[in-house]
């Protein structure tokens, strides 16, 4: 079951009446029956993997505890050492087996993930770190600590919510929220739309160009770089997307992971608008801990180099992530040492640095940067993501992208126009805040002429989008992190 299944609607929306029906202080314990519910599901009632979570569960929620009670500082940093390393044990043998298969070593070991295994566990690590800081409280029921962990709309692949935006909510009792019901709804079938019209239709091209690399190269590792750019953020929003829907359909908040990345003024500033609640956690528990910018400027890029690993590290322990993490890494010391010099020769030649014509360059500059970076990233191996790249740069077949070639990538010319139109209504949405005013506008309209217009725009999606088209909707790139 995913989150574009139609069981896990389902279940949700079983659970809405009897949510709004029961008191509010006891809201909370239905939100952790359907949790568990849906998350026994996600494992495929996986009994190991169930057992994995709950050890997780009940070892950080015990750290917790006495991470509170202790008064010695000594003592509380070898609590919080003990917590974090146990919570976060089951995820070590995970990204050490991909290590060693992306060096190329096949061992006889079988690993145990469960479902949202890399999300969680940093999760479990913020909240141990805020009571450490003292910053929160620990939960002291075992029951409601367990909903925030396991928060079905997120629990599989974020955003990585902090205790202090969760938990509390669920403490209080969330209240039904007319406003907040409706955009749900609106967010949801603007994440189908994402997923459906974009990402889905994008990946079967990216599929085709990265599976065989040696068939396709050059101008069309350019073509699968840029579709693979689309379909990683659309993929990855449209998730977002369907958790704070579904999250606002019970009253519950959830924090923005994105904020039109691809619009970035470099790389740095792409770190700011890309995955904003690991890009925070790394920076509030990696960056900031070994001192930040404020011990000198060489130590300032040994953190930038030590947080971009640990971020390689956790998207996958194959070498190829840690190159790509380190590639971005060499990408923010080297716009930190350039910065001031590029502003200077703009000057010279007349340019202002911050008009139109200098923002709309940088952003471009910016994304072809993190696009070389994202075919590494999406390659098979890190030695056929650098081949991959080396042809792009030495073989110039630019025709291909306009005889007719891209129709014989799984797209006819149908389906690309589909794509194509859909991916200038994201950009039109990004530049224009189009969706938040068309969901403002459908919330304002009677009942049934909201219904009829939501329904409609669900029917057109059906129809053109994966399943219109005879493809069997893809699973969510980031659930495999």
């Amino acid at each position: 079951m995913t989150y574009t299944s139609f069981y896990y609607y389902l279940t949700a929306a079983a659970m809405l009446p009897v949510y709004y029906i029961l008191p509010r202080s006891f809201r909370w314990v239905l939100l952790l029956a359907g949790s568990l519910f849906l998350y026994y599901h996600f494992c495929l009632g996986n009994p190991l993997l169930l057992l994995i979570f709950a050890f997780s569960l009940l070892v950080s929620f015990a750290a917790g505890l006495l991470l509170e009670k202790s008064e010695d500082t000594a003592e509380r940093k070898k609590i919080l050492a003990a917590g974090i390393a146990l919570s976060l044990l089951p995820l070590l043998p995970v990204k050490l087996m991909e290590f060693t298969r992306g060096l190329g070593l096949n061992l006889p070991l079988t690993v145990l993930a469960p479902v949202g295994l890399s999300f969680y566990s940093l999760q479990i690590a913020a909240y141990l770190a805020d009571i450490y800081n003292r910053k929160i409280p620990a939960q002291k029921n075992p029951l409601r600590y367990a909903l925030f962990v396991s928060w079905f709309p997120q629990v599989i692949q974020g955003p990585i919510p902090r205790y202090a935006q969760l938990g509390k909510q669920f403490d209080k009792g969330p209240v039904y929220n007319d406003k907040l019901f409706h955009e749900g709804i609106c967010l949801i079938i603007w994440g189908f739309f994402l997923k459906f019209m974009i990402a889905d239709k994008a990946g079967i091209m990216v599929d085709t160009i990265f599976g065989s690399p040696a068939l396709y190269p050059g101008a069309y590792v350019f073509l699968g770089g840029v579709l693979y750019s689309i379909q990683l953020y659309t993929d990855f929003m449209s998730c977002v997307c369907m958790t704070k829907g579904v999250s606002g359909l019970f009253g519950v908040r959830i924090t923005d992971n994105f904020r039109r990345p691809y619009f970035a003024s470099s790389v740095k500033d792409f770190w700011h608008r890309w995955h904003i609640s690991l890009s925070q956690w790394l920076r509030d528990y990696i960056y900031i801990p070994l001192g930040g910018s404020r011990k000198g400027l060489e130590r300032t890029y040994l953190n930038v180099v030590i947080v971009f690993a640990v971020s390689g590290f956790w998207h996958g322990g194959s070498p190829k992530f840690l190159f790509w993490g380190m590639l971005h890494a060499l990408y923010q010391i080297g716009g930190s040492i350039t910065g001031g010099k590029r502003d200077l020769v703009l000057k010279k030649i007349g340019l202002d640095p911050g008009s139109l014509a200098v923002r709309i360059f940088r952003a471009a500059v910016t994304s072809f940067l993190v696009m070389l970076a994202w075919i590494i990233f999406r390659a098979d191996t890190l030695t056929g993501g650098l081949a991959m790249i080396s042809s792009m740069f030495s073989i110039r077949n630019p025709w291909v992208l306009f005889d007719g070639s891209v129709f014989e990538m799984g797209l006819d010319a149908k389906d690309c126009l589909v794509l194509f139109l859909s991916v200038l209504t994201l950009l039109a949405s990004s530049l224009l805040g189009a969706r938040e005013k068309i969901s403002a506008w459908v919330c304002r309209q009677q009942l049934p002429v909201r219904w009829a217009i939501l329904l409609f725009t669900v029917v057109i999606i059906a129809l053109t989008g994966t399943y219109g088209f005879g493809y069997k909707a893809q699973d969510f790139i980031y659930g495999g992190f």
